[in-house]
């Protein structure tokens, strides 16, 4: 997917994502992000949201239905993996 159709998709479900998991902060990093996709990439999302395993788990499920593509769910924490971290904080594009 392309970058502008997925941040497009990203901020016409916000308000149900919002609603439904209690996200307070939704974006894309990494090769979608960067426009640098291919057919086989997958779509890196992060997520500020409270700690919930099963939430994180049905919410992955719903982004790759809506995105028709494989999706990184990433919840954005303090104790991220410091490279991890950066690479997210000069990526990211919040919806």
């Amino acid at each position: 997917m392309q970058r502008e159709e997925v941040l497009a998709t990203l901020r016409r479900h916000k308000q149900e994502l919002v609603a439904k998991y209690g996200v307070t902060r939704l974006g894309i990093f990494g090769s979608v992000a960067r426009d640098e996709a291919t057919e086989a990439s997958d779509v890196d999302i992060v997520v500020e949201m409270p700690p919930d395993l099963f939430k994180m788990v049905h919410m992955k499920e719903e982004l790759e239905q809506m995105l028709s593509s494989p999706v990184d769910l990433i919840r954005y924490q303090n104790y991220l993996n410091a490279l991890l971290k950066r690479r997210i904080d000069r990526e990211v594009i919040y919806v």
